[in-house]
């Protein structure tokens, strides 16, 4: 009896065992899969694009020729955007978070509130193009402005800063926050000296990942009607302006085989802004995960 006991055990050990191995090839090929699918688009984007990176391509407006073409006006127009985009998502998103997770009630309408915020989080970037237009191009009469599409894309990654940043100040442990007010804190004291300082790390995370979404979208810009090209530079918040993604769909879309490899040095552009804005934010966390 006892040695079909360990028979039956050893059996279900080895198939476990099979189980295991089965899955972690299967994770170990999806990994593989997607690594090599992205060292395919790099090798193909740097490629393409590398030679036509210079001083002109920076310098250089828009032109229907391909080897005079530029990226000047779409550079400059997304420092611009992203300049309205950063202060007013992150302002908001950490305030709502502050509130709901700090001020607001435990109840059933709060509750419906967090839920429907996380669900934004999922909602089609053309659907909040199509209330730009509707909000800040029509009905506010902003027009085609760097402020009418900063606004726009506050909107479309407000929902992921707001649910990152409760998260992170959901993860303060409750202790800190009573020491706090066993110091003679006030309410506010707290937040701002021990609650938002522990929790920045995790709250630029988010936002590492909201303004890197917010940067190469493309679908919402198209809605409120941003031109593909211009040849003047904005000069305040209700001037018109292109973007990175806007000129690079632009080059993308024209059958002449050159506009591919113009394009393809606007994608090492984008990607480089994307990765200085990254770098900035991560150091900034790193400070203050040493910290706290």
């Amino acid at each position: 009896m006892r040695y079909m006991d360990d028979t039956a055990v050893m059996k279900r050990m080895t198939k476990r065992i099979t189980f295991n191995k089965v899955w972690k090839s299967f994770f170990f090929l999806a990994t593989t899969f997607a690594l090599v699918t992205l060292v395919i688009l790099l090798y193909r984007i740097v490629t393409q694009g590398v030679d036509y990176l210079s001083i002109d391509f920076l310098t250089n407006f828009a032109s229907r020729f391909a080897d005079k073409a530029g990226i000047k006006a779409a550079l400059i127009g997304s420092l611009w955007l992203m300049a309205v985009v950063a202060p007013v998502s992150i302002i908001l998103g950490v305030g709502t978070a502050i509130y709901l997770e700090e001020y607001a009630k435990k109840n059933r309408l709060n509750d419906f509130i967090r839920m429907n915020i996380s669900n934004l989080a999922g909602v089609p970037s053309i659907v909040f193009g199509l209330l730009g237009l509707t909000i800040f191009v029509r009905m506010l009469g902003l027009g085609k402005s760097v402020l009418a599409a900063g606004f726009t894309m506050s909107l479309l990654i407000l929902p992921v800063i707001i649910v990152a940043a409760q998260e992170a100040i959901r993860a303060v442990p409750n202790e800190q926050r009573e020491a706090s007010y066993g110091m003679g804190a006030t309410k506010w004291q707290t937040i701002v000296h021990v609650v938002l300082p522990a929790a920045i790390p995790g709250i630029l995370t988010g936002s590492i990942l909201a303004m890197s979404r917010a940067i190469g979208e493309t679908a919402p810009l198209v809605v409120i009607g941003i031109p593909v090209i211009l040849q003047f530079l904005p000069n305040g918040l209700l001037s018109q302006f292109t973007a990175l993604p806007m000129q690079i769909y632009d080059w993308a879309k024209r059958p002449q085989e050159a506009f591919q490899y113009v394009a393809a040095a606007g994608i090492l552009v984008l990607m480089t802004v994307l990765l200085l804005m990254n770098s900035i934010a991560i150091f900034i966390r790193n400070k203050f995960q040493k910290r706290y």
